[in-house]
């Protein structure tokens, strides 16, 4: 390994107080990141967090502009709008810790990085730091763009077909502000997951287990698996919503089939 004289003779415990003062420096800055938005959320909850509630959304919009298209649903509406409704008493105020909270873990996912990149760094050797250095930036801009697909297609369009699908005529929908801000942060995350499907895929093609030839082999079976985790996502029963959401994770795989070695 390429250390210098300090760093070779650091002891186990001296490694702990590394550890310890990298792990302060995030939880400070994650702290500095919460208050920010614990500031922020209640100018920012009811246009951004809350926005996919209502016909003015960007996205239903856009869609809107398209005009009635086969295999597309009908985004015209208007005056679609859900309600948000809190049956717990504290729920508001959790609500408000928590989405600050998750906002703030989400914006400082680079500092944690670099921070961990920092505390490894000493104990790599040049080829192995220009390899992690790499991982570690096309992870951090994979997850953001995983984030912002969940926000902007996956989300919007799971959450507009629930609400609108009916058991039964004499059923009224009332959406719980938990059910909802619990289904907002997991669709999100999961699609922020799921991009950094080509990183797992270089990770392990590095330790022999996958290869170019492999992915291409069983390019057919991942497909249909694909397709299925699609379906999972959005359980709408129209073409359109299951593409938007199949072709973002295919086009990860053949990426994935790109950035492996042979």
């Amino acid at each position: 390994m390429e250390m210098s004289g300090n760093e070779k003779n650091m002891s186990f415990w001296d490694h702990l107080d590394e550890l310890r003062m990298t792990l302060f420096h995030v939880l400070i800055f994650l702290l500095v990141a919460f208050v920010g938005w614990f500031i922020a959320m209640p100018y920012i909850f009811d246009p951004f967090v809350l926005g996919p509630t209502s016909s003015d959304f960007f996205l239903y919009k856009c869609f809107a502009a398209l005009g009635k298209l086969p295999f597309v649903p009908d985004f015209g509406d208007s005056g679609f709008s859900v309600d948000i409704i809190n049956i717990h008493v504290a729920s508001q105020f959790m609500t408000h810790m928590s989405t600050s909270f998750y906002f703030a873990l989400v914006v400082t996912f680079p500092y944690m990085v670099y921070e961990l990149w920092k505390f490894i760094c000493p104990a790599l050797f040049p080829n192995e730091k220009k390899s992690v250095r790499i991982a570690f930036s096309f992870s951090t801009i994979m997850f953001y763009l995983g984030c912002a697909v969940g926000y902007v297609l996956v989300f919007p369009l799971t959450f507009r077909f629930l609400t609108q699908y009916t058991l039964g005529n004499e059923i009224v929908n009332q959406i719980n502000l938990g059910s909802y801000m619990g289904m907002f942060f997991m669709l999100i995350v999961v699609m922020g997951v799921v991009f950094e499907l080509p990183l797992l895929a270089w990770v392990l093609s590095k330790l022999g287990l996958i290869s170019k030839s492999f992915l291409r082999t069983y390019r057919k079976h991942a497909i249909v698996v694909i397709m299925i985790l699609s379906a999972m996502i959005t359980p709408s029963g129209d073409p359109f919503t299951l593409m938007v959401v199949f072709l973002p994770i295919y086009l990860l795989y053949e990426l994935s089939i790109k950035i492996v070695k042979d």
